[in-house]
């Protein structure tokens, strides 16, 4: 598997910078991972890590480039179980996520459905939830599937972080070569599935991974919380089981980028160490 990180490891700096410091850490792979319409203020003047969903894709790749970086994924969370709005960040952002990253030869754009902030979204039984979400991914997966590009679900949120609600999701949204998963792990252990499970039942479905481990004083908050945004420990630190997923994913052959969510350079660098060492073992026993 290539290993690859989070491009948010330091505070109030610009993409650019974002990109520099992981060369500087020995990183070569890297997602983009704050998106937004138009301009914002804070990009201009350099101290926000976001990407104009309306940039010419030769900025973004310019600063890719100088920094030895390849880009592997395009992060477009979204609001899928809210009422569309003006300030949502939605379907229509997915769609030009999509559309920028068939521009930036990047293959995987990564979606969830979110925590609803609206009484609206909250209200919605589990029925109409996926159809919330349906429906508003169905226009993206037109859009992904015309632009070769693999729209992968990623567990944030009430129905994503069950495996058995991503089951019949998926089936609803269909066009399987076109829709599949990104495991993150901390993600589906918080909200009270097993990243195992998820292995177990979806398999090749599984395109990219995100690695997160969770420390133990979260357990009492286990599925409640539906997704965080970065772990604050080393992989092999919390309680998530962190070497039998890299051992069940070797064993259905997976071999794709991955990207470590973790704040803390020290953090990230042990994090890398030991993703090499249980991979490289776990190879080693399935050779055997």
């Amino acid at each position: 598997m290539k290993i690859g990180c989070f491009a948010l490891v330091q505070p109030f700096t610009s993409m650019e910078q974002q990109f520099q410091a992981l060369a500087a850490m020995g990183v070569h792979y890297a997602d983009i991972t704050d998106s937004h319409d138009g301009a914002t203020l804070g990009t201009e003047y350099g101290f926000s890590a976001s990407v104009s969903l309306d940039s010419h894709p030769a900025k973004i790749r310019a600063m890719a480039e100088a920094a030895g970086i390849t880009l592997t994924s395009f992060c477009a969370h979204a609001n899928l179980l809210d009422p569309p709005a003006p300030d949502v960040y939605s379907t229509n952002e997915i769609i030009k996520a999509i559309r920028l990253a068939a521009l930036l030869g990047i293959r995987h754009v990564i979606t969830t459905e979110g925590d609803p902030k609206t009484a609206f979204g909250h209200a919605l039984t589990p029925a109409e939830r996926l159809f919330a979400i349906r429906e508003k991914l169905h226009a993206p997966i037109q859009w992904a599937e015309e632009l070769g590009v693999e729209l992968l679900i990623e567990p944030h949120g009430i129905v994503t972080d069950s495996a058995d609600q991503m089951e019949e999701l998926l089936a609803r949204l269909g066009h399987e070569r076109t829709v599949g998963i990104c495991l993150d792990t901390g993600n589906s252990w918080l909200g009270g599935g097993e990243p195992l499970d998820y292995i177990r039942r979806f398999g090749s479905r599984i395109q990219h991974v995100h690695w997160k481990d969770m420390a133990a004083d979260w357990i009492p908050r286990r599925g409640s919380v539906f997704g965080c945004g970065m772990a604050t420990i080393a992989l092999g630190d919390g309680v998530v089981g962190i070497p039998a997923i890299v051992d069940a994913l070797v064993g259905i052959g997976f071999g794709g980028f991955t990207t470590i969510e973790i704040a803390g350079e020290q953090n990230v660098l042990e994090s890398m160490r030991r993703l090499t060492e249980w991979s490289a073992r776990a190879h080693e026993d399935a050779s055997r």
